[in-house]
């Protein structure tokens, strides 16, 4: 797998290996079990039902099966925690086919309300943003989702039409983005750079155009992005893409 970026990367990809461990291994054993019948059956030998082997090995089953999803949830929760910090960077998703659309409140620290009614793709509005609204005036939306190292980040996540997927490889996690529902994530990148964000949930024809980036940058970058305009922001944020190699 890609190298982890984020800060509970290590706990899922030890999770992720113990999964697989122990899932493979019980395949191998199946198998070999298997094998093992069909061969005595192939050389006519008696095969005496026993309820207690099926017992046994169901419970068994059940206790290895059962302590993974346990320990699966504890790391899922990790991701869908509420942050307990008050210094979170906050950033509304909204996914549409076939495009992300990244939502900052910009210098004021405040989003600015959304209608549906306003929404209107010829005019680049494509989260229904009030522009009347004093909130909103310096407010940014972007293609990009750019982010601050070493900082916790609160993805707010909603659909505009069908059923999409946010994924990004070296975060570890992909959640599915439904019409009709606000999911949040969060997460802390540990380290710098641009990485490929996709849809990982077939969603209309041109599903393969759904992509975007991620960028990782400084902390003071991102306050320094946060104090532009929507104008200087995208030209600042296509230098920093340009400029900087996908990791």
């Amino acid at each position: 797998m890609p190298k982890s970026i984020s800060d509970f990367g290590a706990t899922f990809d030890r999770q992720f290996y113990l999964t697989m461990i122990v899932v493979g291994s019980a395949f191998v054993a199946v198998q070999i079990l298997l094998s093992v019948l069909v061969w005595g059956s192939a050389k006519e030998k008696s095969l005496n039902d026993s309820l207690r082997v099926e017992i046994v090995w169901t419970l068994f089953s059940a206790i290895v099966f059962i302590a993974l999803a346990f320990l699966g949830q504890r790391v899922w929760a990790e991701l869908i925690s509420k942050p307990d910090t008050s210094e979170v960077f906050k950033v509304e998703v909204t996914a549409q086919q076939f495009q992300w659309n990244f939502h900052y409140a910009g210098k004021d620290n405040l989003f600015g309300a959304r209608k549906t009614e306003l929404i209107n793709d010829a005019e680049t509005n494509f989260i229904g943003l009030d522009r009347n609204e004093e909130k909103a005036k310096d407010d940014i939306v972007s293609s990009v989702l750019v982010v601050p190292a070493n900082r916790v980040v609160e993805l707010t996540l909603k659909s505009r039409d069908v059923t999409h997927n946010f994924w990004v490889a070296p975060l570890r996690f992909k959640q599915d983005v439904v019409p009709g529902l606000t999911v949040k994530i969060s997460f802390k990148p540990t380290r710098t750079g641009k990485y490929e964000i996709a849809c990982a949930e077939l969603c209309g024809a041109q599903h393969y155009k759904m992509k975007s980036y991620l960028l990782v940058v400084s902390e003071d970058e991102a306050k320094d992005l946060m104090l532009l305009s929507q104008d200087e922001f995208q030209t600042r944020v296509g230098k920093l893409l340009l400029g900087t190699p996908s990791s």
